[in-house]
């Protein structure tokens, strides 16, 4: 993990990200930003945390609620 992240995790009294939190943010920022504006990715990101449903949870709940990619169908019942 990168030095300077643990060192401000800990300034902000939480605890440092393990490997799986931080593949799950990425693909989350990701995620958003490939399917949204770009801009949404860190809002999304700090969504998750005030959340507290933790990184995976709202990796799930972004592929759930991202637009589906151009030329797709919906999804029955979306």
């Amino acid at each position: 993990m990168d030095d300077w992240l643990d060192r401000f995790a800990l300034a902000l009294g939480v605890a440092p990200l393990d490997t799986s939190e931080v593949e799950a943010i990425l693909d989350l920022a990701r995620e958003v930003a490939h399917g949204t504006e770009r801009k949404n990715a860190p809002l999304a990101a700090w969504l998750a945390g005030r959340s507290g449903a933790g990184a995976t949870a709202a990796l799930d709940v972004a592929r759930r609620t991202l637009p589906p990619p151009e030329g797709t169908a919906s999804p029955p019942g979306s």
